[in-house]
């Protein structure tokens, strides 16, 4: 374990790109194998074996063949190792490089970190690792029951014990994957099945650090919101913000829309799976190729914002949409601290965020470019919303979401790749974030006059 630990701290970058990269070739080279498609179904290509295993692996769930039709039952097996795989990794990693992080700081610093991650400064890694793994466990096993419970009866036992089970961990994995071609379409008002689901998916998307602040405030019997550190306090008020707002604006846009019709019960629960769903999640109740173009723009916003730090989700992360939002508060109002609940946000941080955003932003702009490029002659470019679509995949790709028009299996095999290489990115984009903020400061940089250029 030292051994590994210390080579993920020297290079974590080169030793994620390389288990990432030799996992998707492997899956990918595995599911084109016919044991692992249906008999009757036409053969797997490669591009589409790497895009699956891409999609799986980086918990992402956009598909171009159906998981259900056209892959056996190893196939599925395959498919939910690599989203567990996907899923544990990232969380495993970066909660690891930003413990380790801590080595190479003070002793107060160390234990700033150790206790933002909710653990005693003294516990060593492999208790943070079995500590994660035995969470996302716990958590993977409360939901299949769960599930289980909901649909018994409906099919036979086998199948319902599979299906719980492969639903349970792509949900807290925020995979998206589903053992239907319509997702959760046919359960959009089993009330039961909602609500697991948009449970496994929350506490997957929150955090590591948040979930073992919340356990640790609980247990000690302290008071709750006020001994809670800025960052449990930030994801915790951005994600009720967030799925609040979702909720609103998918009633307000589609109620007299993709919803009209159906009862208020099924109305309600579509808003709430919809809010949640755009966390990073990718399951879906709801075609969204019959949604409205302004319901389709605000959940790109949403996709972009994705889920939170040292989590199975993607995006550029709901703490750093928090600390922009309070920073531009701050600055509106003319303070020269940024002050969140009686804590004053250090400057490089509200920096970081900036960076982060503007470089997700970055890349989404120039893969929906390419993307554009490459499918310009095709079938898909004559589609009336083809510019909101191509932006709506790209974003979905990038923040490791899922969600889709149902144009991803039209792309062509150019257009494929260029949402794999988005897929990889924004997988490996939290633990280049991690490695960015981990490394030391250079220890000589000149200081010239100052000159502030004109800004607004």
């Amino acid at each position: 374990m030292p051994q590994f630990t210390g080579s993920l701290v020297t290079y974590p970058a080169r030793v994620s790109f390389a288990a990432y990269v030799l996992t998707i070739l492997l899956g990918g080279f595995a599911l084109t194998l016919p044991a692992c498609r249906q008999p009757d179904r036409p053969a797997v290509s490669f591009v589409d074996g790497v895009f699956t295993a891409t999609s799986a692996c980086c918990v992402t769930g956009l598909t171009v063949r159906s998981t259900p039709n056209d892959f056996s039952l190893l196939g599925q097996g395959l498919i939910l190792l690599l989203i567990q795989l996907g899923g544990l990794g990232i969380m495993t990693i970066t909660t690891l490089i930003t413990f380790q992080a801590g080595g190479q700081a003070t002793l107060r610093q160390r234990a700033v970190i150790a206790d933002t991650l909710g653990v005693k400064s003294g516990r060593d890694l492999r208790w943070v690792t079995g500590a994660l793994l035995a969470t996302v466990l716990m958590a993977e096993a409360i939901g299949c029951i769960g599930l289980c419970w909901a649909n018994w009866g409906t099919a036979p036992a086998r199948e319902v014990l599979w299906t719980s089970l492969f639903h349970s961990v792509s949900a807290f994995c925020n995979a998206g994957f589903a053992l239907h071609d319509q997702s959760l379409m046919p359960q959009a008002g089993a009330v039961s099945i909602n609500l697991v689901i948009c449970g496994l998916i929350i506490v997957g998307g929150i955090g590591f650090p948040v979930i073992f602040d919340v356990v640790s405030r609980l247990r000690a019997r302290e008071p709750f919101w006020q001994r809670l550190h800025t960052q449990s306090k930030m994801m915790l008020i951005g994600t009720v913000g967030l799925l609040a707002f979702g909720a609103a604006t998918f009633w307000a846009f589609e109620w007299e829309e993709a919803l009209m019709g159906r009862p208020l019960i099924e109305r309600l629960l579509m808003g709430l799976f919809h809010s949640t769903t755009c966390r990073t999640a990718g399951f879906n109740t709801v075609d969204y190729a019959a949604l409205t173009s302004e319901t389709l723009f605000l959940a790109i916003i949403l996709m972009a914002i994705g889920a939170g730090p040292c989590s199975t989700g993607g995006g550029f992360k709901v703490s750093t949409f928090m600390t922009l939002v309070v920073n531009s508060w701050a600055k509106f109002h003319g303070c020269q601290r940024v002050n969140f609940f009686r804590r004053t946000i250090p400057h490089a941080a509200t920096e970081r965020a900036a960076a982060a955003a503007l470089l997700f932003v970055a890349v989404g702009i120039a893969a929906l470019v390419a993307l554009l490029v490459v499918e310009s002659n095709g079938s898909l470019a004559a589609r009336p919303r083809w510019f909101l679509e191509a932006l709506f995949e790209c974003i979905s790709a990038l923040a490791t979401v899922g969600l889709s028009t149902g144009i991803t299996p039209a792309l062509s095999d150019p257009g494929k790749l260029v949402l794999i290489a988005l897929m990889f990115v924004g997988r490996l984009g939290p633990i280049t974030a991690a490695v960015a903020l981990s490394r030391p400061r250079r220890p000589y940089q000149p200081e010239y006059p100052e000159e502030e250029p004109l800004v607004g």
